[in-house]
């Protein structure tokens, strides 16, 4: 397996895209408009420009990186050659079944098709296809290139073959493959999504402001970073999706979105890619804390 194509140029796919280069493998990452890619190909650069400052790579890594990605705006092109395609489009279950359908009928018989959703229903999506036993999850965290962990997703479908091939391919990237089943949410974000809906209602509730929740959990529990700033990172918009996904799934209301939560992404306030969120990342205000509207 030595050809992947990563379908969205955006923070993971770009990431996903940067991992498999630099690990030699040859990338064609697709997206729908040359701008994107662009802007996602600058991703690539600065952050190997990171690594080359902290002397983690030479300039000449950072040029056989760069070398090793050819990008498409047309996804036909893009994927006619893949031994894999990783899908990182958004977080959307109808977007992902069209793409999943494309993809399908314009990649290779036996290439192996990835989604990197962080919730959505393997099996629902490989039902598109007519190769469902080859479709699988590989849910890469962000940042990508620095974070070890992949979950791996097996749908009702996917055969023990193509997991081990999967799981082996990780391990080539330097990653940590962790085998979980198809349910909503997988495990990482089953156990995240909750607690981090569970900091917005005790915001919601008054309990407590955005930083004093945050300085809890990130001294008292030994978190890297707080759950409202992580949710930031993340953004609010995908929290509120994962969240929804899995109160479909489980119809349990443990997971019902906070209301502030559905508010502020109904108010465009997305996080870090918004430029505010329950923190200000605007230039002037850089993290800064934000007086949060409760109703």
């Amino acid at each position: 397996m030595n050809n992947i194509t990563v379908i969205g140029a955006g923070t993971m796919g770009n990431g996903i895209a940067h991992t498999f280069a630099q690990s030699g493998f040859n990338v064609s990452l697709v997206d729908i408009s040359q701008e994107a890619i662009d802007r996602g190909l600058a991703t690539i650069a600065k952050n190997l420009d990171r690594m080359i400052a902290k002397e983690k790579i030479t300039e000449a890594d950072k040029n056989a990186t760069l070398g090793n990605i050819t990008s498409f705006t047309d996804l036909k092109s893009g994927v006619a050659q893949a031994d894999l395609v990783v899908e990182a489009a958004t977080e959307n279950v109808d977007l992902k079944l069209k793409i999943f359908g494309q993809m399908d009928e314009f990649a290779p018989a036996d290439c192996i098709l990835a989604t990197n959703t962080s919730s959505i229903s393997i099996t629902q999506i490989a039902a598109v296809t007519k190769r469902p036993e080859k479709v699988i999850g590989m849910h890469f965290m962000n940042p990508v290139p620095i974070m070890k962990l992949v979950e791996i997703i097996r749908g009702y479908s996917t055969s023990d073959e193509v997991t081990e091939v999967i799981m082996t391919l990780s391990r080539k990237l330097k990653k940590t493959p962790t085998e979980v089943n198809d349910y909503p949410g997988f495990v990482a974000n089953r156990i995240l999504m909750p607690m981090i809906n569970e900091a917005i209602e005790t915001l919601y509730n008054g309990v407590a402001g955005v930083e004093e929740i945050d300085t809890v959990m990130k001294l008292g529990m030994a978190h890297p970073m707080g759950p409202l700033q992580l949710a930031d990172f993340i953004g609010l918009d995908v929290c509120l999706s994962i969240l929804n996904v899995m109160y479909d799934g489980f119809k349990n209301p443990k997971y019902a979105p906070c209301p502030l939560l559905v508010n502020m992404v109904m108010a465009g306030k997305k996080g870090v890619k918004s430029g505010e969120g329950f923190y200000d990342y605007s230039e002037s205000r850089k993290a800064e804390k934000v007086s949060v509207s409760f109703r």
